[in-house]
């Protein structure tokens, strides 16, 4: 029985030593010594640019290790390109099963959408998803423990665009180019919302894409036949940098107003001067570098950290959200596991990571840290702010 027991005794050093996920903690993806995260996200593709969301919040865990970790643990990630195709996107949360303990910045409404039951299935917390928030209304309550989200809602946001550009800039007549899923129809529906609340406001042309899609002259033309004013751009980097210049190339002027995903100085580069005059909005959950101290002091630490970053904006905004997971750890202590890890993610209150952004709340009954966006003008070549951070409700 002794032999047994010693023999027994023996494995389990083994176990402990060797095999990952089976450590001292008991938690998959815990060690004594490090602490594994997951992210998969568009590092090529035509969302290729919102990859960068990944390459800061890694970034960010390297400078945090270089101080020395959290608690005596470094944070490894796992990052993986998954092109923005959804079918990719798990099947890459598939093979770090097993490996990770959180996943981090999951991009994509229809990759959320695909995703999402990966985490509460495999117990596995997911630190902010990018995607349609509303997919997370009535999600059942013991898979939403897993989820915490600080990302805005299109809804809201093209609610809130439309109105602005009615009251602010006197548009009048409103088209909106949009991408065909989730992402785009929920920016139809605030735009639509908004009109109905407008005294002689008109939506008068909706123009879809399907993501695939480059070639986008004849969507230039029939917003140009729409005749409005005002256009509400839903897109990806990719063609929302193609549709605008399209536009200027058949004379068409009207006033753009872009959803965040496109607020990013990059944009500037990927539609030159057509840029020149637009109104992006920006996620409130970080300050933007070129226009907010604290925004620069973040991306000048995660430049050191990551040579290829390109996307400036992306890149702070992806640290943020390891900067969520990151303090959520250094409240867990030495004693890391799921149970705890989440009610250290609960604890989280009126967080302004690194000074940035408004301010994050998470407890037992919200998991929707910040819904909230700002605005800024496109001018001579930076972003200029046009609104303080404008904070709407969380949903979840």
């Amino acid at each position: 029985m002794l032999k047994k027991t010693y023999l027994v005794a023996i494995l389990l050093a083994i176990c402990v030593a060797l095999v990952p996920g089976c450590k001292k903690s008991g938690m998959t993806g815990v060690s004594d010594k490090e602490i594994v995260v997951g992210i998969t996200g568009p590092l090529t593709g035509p969302a290729a640019p919102w990859g960068n969301l990944g390459k800061g919040a890694k970034a960010w865990a390297d400078y945090v290790n270089a101080q020395g970790g959290v608690n005596g643990r470094m944070i490894k990630v796992i990052l993986k390109d998954d092109g923005y195709n959804p079918a990719k996107a798990l099947a890459n949360l598939q093979e770090m099963k097993g490996q990770i303990f959180a996943g981090i910045g999951l991009l994509g409404t229809a990759v959320v959408n695909t995703c999402r039951d990966f985490f509460p299935d495999n117990k596995i917390v997911l630190v902010n998803a990018y995607g349609n928030t509303r997919m997370w209304v009535g999600y059942p309550k013991e898979k939403m423990k897993y989820v915490f989200v600080s990302y805005p809602d299109y809804e809201d946001e093209a609610e809130w665009l439309t109105e602005y550009a009615y009251k602010n800039l006197g548009s009048r007549s409103f088209s909106i180019f949009y991408q065909n899923d989730d992402f785009g129809k929920l920016g139809l529906v605030g735009v639509e919302k908004a009109i109905k609340k407008l005294s002689g406001a008109k939506l008068i042309g909706k123009i879809s894409y399907e993501v695939s899609e480059k070639a986008l002259s004849t969507h230039a033309l029939k917003l140009k036949e729409s005749g409005a004013d005002t256009i509400l751009l839903y897109p990806t980097p990719t063609q929302g940098a193609i549709i605008t210049k399209e536009i200027g190339k058949i004379g068409y002027n009207p006033k753009i107003m872009a959803s965040f995903p496109l607020g990013d100085p990059i944009m500037f580069k990927l539609a030159d001067k057509a840029w020149e005059g637009v109104y992006p909005a920006i996620a409130g959950q970080y300050s933007l570098p070129g226009a907010d101290v604290a925004g620069d002091k973040v991306l000048e630490i995660l430049k050191k950290y990551a040579k290829d970053i390109t996307s400036d904006s992306f890149a702070v905004f992806g640290a943020s959200s390891m900067m969520h997971f990151v303090e959520a750890l250094k409240k867990c202590g030495k004693d890391v596991n799921t149970e705890s890890f989440i009610k250290a993610m609960e604890s989280i209150s009126n967080f302004k990571p690194e000074g940035m952004g408004g301010p994050v709340t998470y407890t037992p009954t919200q998991h929707h840290g910040l819904n909230s966006i700002r605005l800024f003008k496109a001018s001579n070549g930076k972003l200029v702010p046009m609104s303080d951070y404008i904070i709407f409700k969380p949903y979840f």
